[in-house]
């Protein structure tokens, strides 16, 4: 006997019941964890490097953070430490800057403290809308505040601080810096989604949401229906916000270009290159400097991030002091 064909009215139905109770398990788990994040575990890898586990009120979950120590640490006990948050990629996890570059290496003579906090399965570190249900996880609030905060009590961070981050990450390191005016010296994006209302951006930003099986509208809500949500979290809307930051941007073209070795990275690292440099166009005409790469070719790939992070660093130094 053939098995009916679920209508729409009936999926829309199921989605708001799991998005419902996946709310209110977060409610339980965010007032058994109490109102301030704790870290429960810390594994360290070599003298430098700890991966901590972090119950996050924010998140209503526990969550992996990486933290990479400056050299001269434990010689300078009573020294404070600037922080560089560095912000992961969609579909990846918390260790793929030290994974996949030299960061620990290229930074190891800096005198700064190095914070890799996870984003969740999607890469945007963000608050979720949820249909405005309480409970709805913040990315935001748990990088920005909750692990500063550890930092400071546990591994004596300072308060000059710099972000930077690659894909959904870069668009995190100009959203908090734009939503929190001030806290961030610096700001780097390395093929971020920089407006995310750009004409074909939250078609991309829906199907980031989709890949881990999650409710696209979960996350802002509808980008026409609820567009000042959107745009409350848009680092386009907010570019007045990021006067007085250190700023770098960079972006490849992809195709026509020539990585064949990874067509598919290519295509998206070209779908992002036009709001790129309409965000950047943008802040020209606001007046506010930032410094740009926009190259020919190209892939949303490692290899062309660590390049730029390093070409970046002299902005992200200075936001941090050092410079």
């Amino acid at each position: 006997m053939p098995v009916p064909r679920p209508t729409r009215r009936t999926v829309l139905r199921a989605a708001v019941a799991s998005t419902t109770a996946l709310a209110a398990t977060a409610v339980g788990v965010t007032q058994a964890m109490g109102d301030s994040a704790r870290i429960t575990a810390e594994n360290w890898l070599d003298g430098r490097t700890v991966d901590l586990t972090v119950a996050s009120p924010a998140v209503g979950a526990s969550l992996p953070v990486r933290v990479v120590l400056p050299t001269g640490y434990a010689a300078q006990p009573d020294r404070t430490w600037p922080v560089l948050h560095l912000l992961q990629g969609a579909h990846d996890d918390y260790t793929s800057w030290t994974r996949e570059t030299d960061v620990s290496d290229f930074l190891a003579g800096q005198d700064v403290l190095i914070v890799m906090p996870a984003s969740g399965p999607t890469g945007i570190p963000t608050d979720w809308w949820n249909y405005g249900l309480s409970g709805a996880p913040d990315y935001e609030r748990f990088q920005v505040d909750e692990v500063m905060e550890l930092l400071r009590q546990r591994f004596r961070a300072g308060g000059r601080r710099a972000v930077a981050g690659v894909s959904t990450g870069g668009y995190g390191a100009l959203a908090f810096a734009a939503r929190r005016p001030g806290v961030f010296g610096a700001a780097a994006s390395y093929s971020g989604i920089l407006d995310t209302t750009a004409p074909g951006m939250p078609i991309v930003v829906s199907a980031i949401v989709a890949r881990e099986s999650l409710v696209p509208l979960t996350l802002w809500g509808s980008s026409l229906l609820n567009w000042a949500i959107w745009d409350r979290h848009n680092p386009y809307a907010l570019a007045r916000s990021l006067a007085g930051t250190g700023l770098y941007i960079s972006q490849g073209s992809g195709l026509p270009g020539t990585d064949f070795g990874n067509l598919e990275g290519a295509f998206l690292e070209g779908s992002l290159w036009s709001q790129a440099q309409g965000f950047a166009r943008h802040l020209g005409l606001l007046g506010i400097p930032a410094r740009t790469h926009f190259y020919s070719g190209g892939s949303h790939a490692w290899p062309y991030w660590q390049q730029e992070f390093k070409a970046s660093w002299p902005t992200l130094a200075t936001g941090l002091g050092l410079g």
